[in-house]
């Protein structure tokens, strides 16, 4: 039997005890995870360190390396992620309907857990503790395949984490990690049907369309992330610059970044020099369209490829447009569903564009870096999700759940 398989069907078994958890049981479990993880930081840095140094050995970009790397603060804060979720209150068990039928049927519909969810994502090792907290908290067996790039900081992780839970009433097999590097394995979880109840990929545009185009299991979708932000006619650049600054440099390699910067004619007039001026000065390369050029001659063009790119890095398009329309054109068609701001002191176009724009999240006057589990106060998210279907935005623990139906009688048939 296949790596893959094994570890698939060990998770699948092992939610026949997570049905039988209660809440307390989780939480300690949870509690125990996080101590184990702040208890053994040193030998999890050893191995983010042999990471690192393949990475720079294998010319891997700043950002990724920004997004592998530890440090003793980022485990203490993903430490404190799992001690988050078990504030949270239990997604699993809610009576989310009650109702009593004329022929006596009493029917109740109550969240359950998914089953057995498995994640595919990229080097963010971060991503391997919060998947485990959220998925075991809301009573799912999970199986995680990260990228290569990560191997062995998630050994280090998930074997510190299986210590703890084996001191749990949450069976240790509940977690698996799938180690293999080889892209089959990904072929092989993705058609794990029977096994896996639900795949969710978390990463760029190639990972996330080779499990959409390859997947039978059914698949949560999470989207890349271009994000656009208007600075509308009448904005005020006293809230607009920190805005734009804070959403493209505050921590440009992660989804809810600033890609594309989108400013009224008008606006750009007045203050798009001195806002492109501080861009360059905190080191972001700006590439623009003819207008935005004229009015900044140093910024480099932008290219038809520009506003369809998910840069990930302090690179940033900027396009000057003749007002909202425009700008909701621009997103209508290089857009992908995420995170979308305007800054307006103008109440009716800020309704408009919360209105018309279709994304998971929408902004007025504020940064979208916020789209973000934590920071939405669901605690650590599994991804963010840019389709219309079971779950949309940030996803926490009750996207992690689906439902049942009790049904109880006395005799009933059907005539």
């Amino acid at each position: 039997m296949s790596e893959v398989r094994d570890k698939a069907s060990r998770a699948k078994q092992a939610t026949r005890l997570m049905n039988g958890l209660t809440t307390e049981q989780k939480n300690e479990a949870l509690a125990l995870m996080a101590d184990a993880l702040i208890a053994e930081s040193a030998v999890i840095l050893e191995a983010n360190a042999k990471d690192l140094e393949r990475g720079r050995r294998d010319g891997t970009s700043e950002s990724l390396l920004d997004r592998l790397a530890l440090n003793p603060k980022r485990i203490a804060g993903i430490a404190e992620g799992l001690r988050q979720i078990i504030d949270l209150p239990d997604p699993t068990g809610l009576l989310l309907d009650d109702t009593t039928r004329p022929n006596g049927l009493n029917i109740r519909k109550i969240s359950v857990p998914l089953g057995v969810v498995a994640i595919v994502y990229e080097a963010r090792p971060n991503v391997t503790v919060d998947a485990a907290g959220l998925c075991l908290k809301s009573g799912n067996a999970v199986v995680l395949r990260g990228g290569s790039a990560a191997l062995e900081s998630n050994k280090a992780i998930i074997a510190v984490m299986h210590d703890a839970l084996s001191r749990s009433a949450v069976p240790a097999e509940s977690l698996q990690l799938i180690e293999s590097s080889d892209r089959a394995s990904v072929d092989e979880l993705l058609k794990l049907n029977g096994l896996l109840d639900v795949i969710i990929p978390r990463g760029g545009r190639s990972l996330i369309q080779n499990v959409l185009k390859n997947a039978t299991v059914p698949v949560i979708e999470t989207g890349e992330g271009i994000c656009h932000t208007y600075l509308d006619d009448e904005a005020d650049p006293a809230i607009a610059d920190p805005i734009v600054i804070n959403a493209k440099v505050q921590r440009p390699s992660v989804c809810n970044s600033l890609e594309t910067l989108l400013v009224h004619e008008r606006y750009a007039a007045r203050h798009l020099a001195e806002l492109a001026g501080k861009l360059k000065e905190l080191g972001v390369e700006l590439r623009g369209c003819a207008k935005s050029r004229t009015l900044v001659p140093w910024m480099g063009e932008a290219t038809e490829e520009d506003w369809r790119t998910e840069y990930g890095e302090l690179i940033l398009s900027v396009k000057t447009v003749s007002g909202l329309d425009e700008a909701l054109d621009h997103i209508r068609e290089y857009g992908t569903f995420h995170s979308e701001c305007i800054v307006t002191e103008h109440a009716g176009r800020a309704a408009q564009f919360l209105r018309d724009v279709d994304a998971a999240a929408v902004y007025h006057n504020a940064s979208t870096r916020f789209t973000d589990g934590f920071e939405f106060g669901y605690g650590a998210e599994i991804g963010i999700s840019t389709q219309k279907l079971h779950a949309r935005g940030p996803m926490g623990l009750p996207a992690l759940t689906s439902t049942k139906f009790i049904v109880q009688g006395n005799g009933q048939i059907r005539g």
